[in-house]
């Protein structure tokens, strides 16, 4: 009994519930999607390609924007609604300082690193704006993103002229691509570094604590000695680092960008992705490891629509469907209920075992 609710209690298994329905559904309706086949690219190199691989790649991007959204959830009881807009930005960026005034430049003007961290810091003040409307002038977060949400494409095809520049160098497909030699897609390492990064700064740092305490009560936490204004402020910082990480992996993929196109619902996902974990969209307690599952789920569960050819425009009323029960199932009065029931037919279970 304590076994199986220690389990229960865990919030893995939720997700852990989705991808194993998922896995299965997939595995009745197509054994072939699991199928995964050795390849080579048009430099020569060999890359695995397949549903599952497909899975990897683009819930690693997803992965990474959960990790911020968690943070931004856990502390503000709210979610960034702009991630998309500030992917469009950021990438606009690195395409920026890669090309400079020239739309189709034979080599790059400047090494892909500085354009990156140029990308994050832009990023950061993004993260930074929003961050300081929620915490500081206590405007509810969805509002307060609604600006960026609203102008941020605008910007990002303002800040190249309205052209879509695109990088020539072959070098640059990597960090959307394949390292040459591995077969693996590099979205997944990048999604690993980032995971680990997260998981040393919430173990030796206080953050993870007092991103818990903002969120389950403000007034508490500062009676306690800890500033909520700041730590809503860091967890939007922390967000615009991660949509920076996921802007060089989109432009990368094509060495280009549509500004209307590029991350398009993405928030969306991102905040499934957090939901599905187990962790409360209403803020408090998280569990990052479950997060970062919930995106591969939720990809899993794009890349299974793709292959039932739902078209892209009806994909957003299935998660929406999805995010419904999610929100239900996590309200105070639905755990209520779902503990009493549980509380209920505990004891039965134990005396039909002890008549046993």
């Amino acid at each position: 009994m304590k076994l199986r609710k220690m389990t229960f209690n865990k919030q893995l298994l939720i997700p852990l519930i989705a991808l194993l329905a998922l896995a299965i559904f997939n595995l009745l309706a197509d054994p072939s999607f699991y199928k995964i086949t050795l390849g080579y690219n048009s430099a020569g190199n060999p890359v695995l390609s397949g549903y599952l691989i497909t899975i990897l790649d683009y819930g690693s991007e997803l992965a990474i924007l959960a990790i911020g959204m968690t943070l931004v959830t856990a502390a503000t009881g709210g979610q960034d609604i702009s991630v998309g807009a500030a992917i469009a930005i950021a990438g606009s960026v690195i395409l920026r300082v890669l090309c400079g005034t020239e739309t189709s430049p034979a080599h790059m003007k400047a090494p892909v690193i500085v354009a990156f961290l140029i990308a994050v810091v832009v990023a950061m003040l993004f993260g930074a704006f929003n961050g300081t409307l929620v915490s500081v002038f206590n405007i509810p977060p969805m509002v307060a993103t609604l600006i960026l949400y609203t102008a941020g494409r605008s910007i990002a095809a303002w800040i190249n002229n309205n052209q879509l520049p695109i990088v020539n160098e072959k070098s640059f497909h990597v960090y959307g691509g394949f390292i040459p030699g591995i077969p693996i897609p590099t979205p997944f390492f990048i999604a690993v570094i980032c995971a680990g990064l997260t998981a040393l700064m919430l173990k030796f740092t206080t953050l993870g604590l007092y991103t818990q305490a903002v969120g389950i009560n403000e007034k508490s936490s500062r009676l306690n000695g800890i500033n909520p204004t700041f730590i809503k402020f860091l967890t939007f910082v922390i967000l615009g680092v991660c949509v920076a990480v996921a802007a060089l992996i989109k432009v990368s993929r094509l060495s280009t960008i549509n500004y209307s196109v590029i991350a398009k619902d993405i928030e969306m996902d991102a905040i499934l992705a957090v939901a599905l974990g187990g962790n409360a969209l209403s803020g408090g307690k998280f569990n990052m490891p479950a997060s970062i599952l919930g995106a591969y789920v939720i990809q899993f569960l794009t890349t299974t629509l793709y292959k039932c050819n739902v078209s892209s425009a009806a994909l957003s009323a299935y998660k929406a469907v999805v995010v419904i029960v999610l929100v239900v199932l996590s309200a105070p009065t639905v755990k209520d209920k779902l503990s009493k029931f549980w509380n209920k037919v505990k004891p039965a279970t134990s005396k039909e075992k002890e008549a046993a």
